[in-house]
Formats: structure tokens, C-alpha cells, sequence
């Protein structure tokens, strides 16, 4: 755990216990769950773990509830995890690729250009292979999480502060923020960029001071985190779909009563439906107000060439993972 986890973890148990919050309690006693999500309040992840929220209080008098932690208040997603690993928090909403380098079998869905489209993602998530590997985090004991449910985070796009990106070649040079995960490095590596590892909530200061150029992300996370107030450019490459999971600590979940688990675990899989309702209006409202504040928004109208260009990352990365990525290819 690094220095700033660390003093992240003792401002929150100060601001924990000036708050009156239980981490742990008695069956009598109300125990709050904490959650944290880099988003804002409204996004629909942030409002599907609240609804959780609810639906806990209601169904169990008010003995759990869960209490979020939105806008990065716990640091970032690599900060939530490991806080979540500790017992710290209990939830933790994080993008697969957060999670690729602790739980490596997830790394599959991290493949550039693996799903056809969204919908593609979504019925694979909600199937077999969905469920087989939130068992896979659950199963590893050593990363200390529960897989939860997953959620949607649409496709993922190039922005930047630089010119417009028409073509693979118009990234080349670029410096261009992905995900803390060696693949995502690789990735913009191939496409002619310079993949620069950064935690989501260093990422508004580094466009704004020019440490990079652009970054890569889905709309709503581009337009509802402020970053198109310093990136002009939004690039619809749509090169990775990659969905998120709400995890949970396994230090507290060893703690809970099976029917408190049981709870936990279908309320999940009620929050996975309803996120990807608040999604879809959610996206569509970022992009007309990307729109209205004078984005430009480029449409990629030949993907080929950046398909072909990631073709190492495939070789790199692919073979160890060729019979989940046949099995999610024959997914229809």
C-alpha cells in the first residue's frame, strides 16, 4: 500500500469516527458499509450502489445501510481496492482494468476491440461467462474481494487538448493517459501514442497542465468529470468496452450472517439492470452537452487500421485467454 493509500485510509477513519460510523457491529447494531466510487454524485453507478443502500435499510429495519463515498473522496480505483481489501470500505465500484492486475483472469475483457459493440458486452456480463468470473474474484482468496455484480461503462474513446484525431496516424506522439494496467500501456504503445499509467484522479490536473495530451474514456466520464473543460477533442474510437464490477471486502463479508451475504448478492444483481438504464440516458446526455459546450466530436469511420495496429497486444496478451475469447466471440 502506498503513502497516499495510507493517509487516505487515516483521514477517512478520522472522518469515519467523527461520523459516528460502525465499521463492524452486532447483529442489534446498525452497520454502515462504505462505499467509494471516483465518479460524482448522480453518475449512474454512484446511484445503483445507493439504491442498494435503500433496499438494504428497508429489508433488514435499518440494521445495514451503505454510505458513499462519490468524487474521489477515498483517492482512486487502484486506492479503492486496496482499501477494500483491508476491510477499510466495504464496496468498491472499479473498471476491470483496475482490477486486470489483481485478478488476472479479467484481463480477457481487456483485449482492444474484443466485444462487437455494448450490446454484445451486456449479454455476455449477463450470462454464464459474466457470472463464471465474478466467481473467479470471489474464488481468489489472496485478493481478499467478493465479485458483486457487474456494471455498465459503455465504450471507451480517445480525447485530447492537441488537434483533432481523424486517423491512427494523427495519434502518433501523443501522450495519452490509460488505466494503471500493462495492457492499456501496450495498447496506446501500438496506436502510435505514448500510454502514460495514471490514477483517474490525477487526470484533469495532467491535461490541464499539459503532463499529457489526451487521455481515453467512455462520454459521461469525460463531460461529467470536467474533462472536457480542457480537452476539446473526442475521438469516438470506441477501442475498448470494458465493463465494471462493484467488489466487495472479503473481511467483512466473512463477518456477515448468510442471509446478510444473500441480500448483498440479489440486490447486486438488481443494481446491474438498473445502472444500465441510467446509463443509457446518462451517455446520451453527456454527449449533447459535449455538444452544446463546442466539443468536437469526430466520427471514426474506418475502425481497420486501428484494429490491425493492436494486433501485438492481441499476440501478447490473447493466447492465454483463446478459449474465453472463443466462447465470448460465439456469444450472440
Amino acid at each position: 500500500m502506498n503513502r497516499r493509500t495510507v493517509i487516505r485510509l487515516g483521514a477517512f477513519t478520522a472522518l469515519a469516527a467523527g461520523r459516528g460510523f460502525v465499521p463492524y457491529a452486532s447483529a442489534q447494531s446498525k452497520m454502515m458499509l462504505k462505499a467509494s466510487d471516483v465518479h460524482p454524485a448522480g453518475y449512474p453507478t454512484v446511484v445503483a450502489v445507493e439504491n442498494m443502500g435503500k433496499k438494504l435499510e428497508a429489508a433488514t429495519s435499518g440494521r445495514l445501510g451503505i454510505q458513499m463515498f462519490a468524487s474521489m473522496q477515498l483517492g482512486g480505483e487502484k486506492e479503492a481496492i486496496e482499501q477494500a481489501q483491508v476491510g477499510a470500505i466495504q464496496f468498491a465500484r472499479v473498471s476491470v482494468g483496475a482490477l486486470g492486475p489483481v485478478i488476472d483472469e479479467l484481463n480477457v475483457f481487456n483485449l482492444p476491440f474484443l466485444f462487437r459493440n455494448t450490446a454484445h458486452m451486456q449479454k455476455v456480463i449477463d450470462g454464464p461467462i459474466g457470472q463464471e468470473l465474478l466467481g473467479k474474484v470471489t474464488g481468489n482468496q489472496k485478493a481478499g474481494l467478493i465479485g458483486i455484480c457487474w456494471m455498465d461503462a459503455g465504450a471507451r474513446s480517445v480525447y485530447d487538448t492537441k488537434k483533432p484525431i481523424k486517423g491512427i496516424a494523427d495519434l502518433k506522439g501523443m501522450k495519452v493517459r490509460v488505466m494503471g494496467n500493462p495492457m492499456f500501456v501496450d495498447m496506446m504503445n501500438a496506436l502510435g501514442g505514448n500510454g502514460v499509467a495514471m490514477g483517474y484522479d490525477q487526470v484533469f490536473s495532467a491535461l490541464q497542465t499539459g503532463v499529457v495530451d489526451g487521455a481515453e474514456n467512455n462520454s459521461p466520464s469525460f463531460v461529467f468529470d470536467n474533462h472536457y473543460q480542457v480537452a476539446k477533442y473526442y475521438t469516438l474510437t470506441e477501442h475498448l468496452i470494458v465493463p465494471e464490477m462493484l467488489v466487495f471486502s472479503r473481511k467483512t463479508w466473512d463477518g456477515l450472517s448468510k442471509d446478510e451475504q444473500a441480500l448483498i448478492t440479489k440486490f447486486g444483481a438488481e443494481a446491474q439492470q438498473e445502472e444500465r438504464v441510467l446509463w443509457a440516458k446518462y451517455e446520451k446526455d453527456a454527449l449533447d452537452k459535449a455538444k452544446a459546450a463546442g466539443i468536437q466530436i469526430i466520427e471514426v469511420t474506418d475502425k481497420k487500421p486501428f484494429q490491425d495496429a493492436v494486433k501485438p497486444v492481441w499476440d501478447k496478451y490473447g493466447p492465454k485467454f483463446a478459449d474465453m475469447i472463443k466462447r465470448i466471440q460465439a456469444v450472440q
